[in-house]
């Protein structure tokens, strides 16, 4: 049997802008020097990068409007994702996101608060097959008890699952096999702590693997009953760090496909998210296997 990722949660269609000379200035013109139209979201972006090393999968979260749909189509039709279990509709034109990016700064704007202020759910229900017949799961936790139901159901056929920015107290952590926990979700969901405090707090209610990401600065990881591992980030050279988490998930569901161990992993997730910042637009030059292990020999030759 194929080995197949289930990725559910946000996909959309990004319109991203590279300014000429820096970030925008108030009350100043700023010219575009690139401009496009691409997958974008948290399980957008990892669908991306998946394919690029390889790996079959299958998406499934937002519904796709009439403005995304046929760009969509096209960017996956030569590659190893399956969009069959999404939903198309016509009377909207589906999610999008706007980011400017200069100078290593990125700033993005969306509609976001409006997609779940409106009242209608612009995502789907689940397909209990689509999980049963993965090997690994990849679950964004924003469409409520939608993506409750996705790892319940991976719980019940015994799916393992990455997950991201998950609280300590909720049903995706307490059962995800790895949640990795970005520096924007621990400023805000546990401002005033240190990340070791967040990390004992984290550990202590999942079984699973817990990976604190924070941008440049050293990772720490482990698991319950374990002291934090403290990792640095590869080097790399900046060019955005656009979809830089996200590619990071991805890695880790590589990592738990290939059964890699727990610093093998959070190595491998860390090299694959060090090839994709030094690269714009991520979605057209997605990290590659062999640029992902090439760093990674560098590192251990050095």
């Amino acid at each position: 049997m194929n080995q197949t990722a289930y990725l559910y949660g946000q996909i959309l269609g990004t319109h991203s802008f590279w300014l000429k000379d820096g970030f925008l200035k108030p009350d100043e013109y700023s010219e575009i020097s690139e401009k496009y139209f691409l997958p974008g979201g948290e399980t957008g972006t990892a669908a991306t990068v998946l394919a690029s090393l390889e790996v079959q999968v299958k998406m499934d979260g937002t519904h796709i409007g009439t403005e995304v749909a046929g760009m969509l189509k096209q960017f996956y039709a030569d590659k190893t994702v399956d969009l069959s279990s999404l939903t198309y509709v016509t009377d909207y034109e589906g999610l999008m996101d706007y980011v400017v990016v200069a100078d290593m700064v990125r700033s993005p704007m969306g509609f976001f608060q409006q997609l779940y202020a409106s009242g209608t759910k612009r995502w789907n229900e689940p397909r209990e097959e689509d999980i049963s017949a993965c090997t690994v799961a990849a679950i964004d936790p924003f469409f409520q008890e939608e993506t409750q139901k996705v790892a319940e159901l991976c719980v019940k056929y015994g799916k393992p699952y990455v997950t991201i920015d998950c609280k300590h107290d909720t049903y995706l952590h307490r059962h995800a096999t790895i949640n990795v926990v970005s520096k924007e979700c621990t400023g805000t969901a546990y401002a005033g702590m240190d990340k070791e405090e967040i990390y004992a707090l984290l550990t202590e209610n999942t079984e699973g693997l817990v990976i604190i990401t924070s941008g440049e600065n050293d990772m720490i990881w482990g698991r319950k009953g374990q002291s934090a591992h403290h990792t640095k980030p590869f080097q790399s050279e900046v060019r955005s760090t656009l979809g830089a988490g996200d590619t990071y998930k991805a890695g880790c569901v590589y990592g738990l496909l290939h059964h890699m161990k727990d610093e093998e992993m959070v190595r491998f997730a860390s090299a694959c998210s060090a090839v994709a910042i030094s690269r714009f637009p991520l979605p057209l030059n997605p990290p590659r296997l062999d640029e992902v292990n090439q760093l990674l020999k560098q590192e251990k030759d050095n």
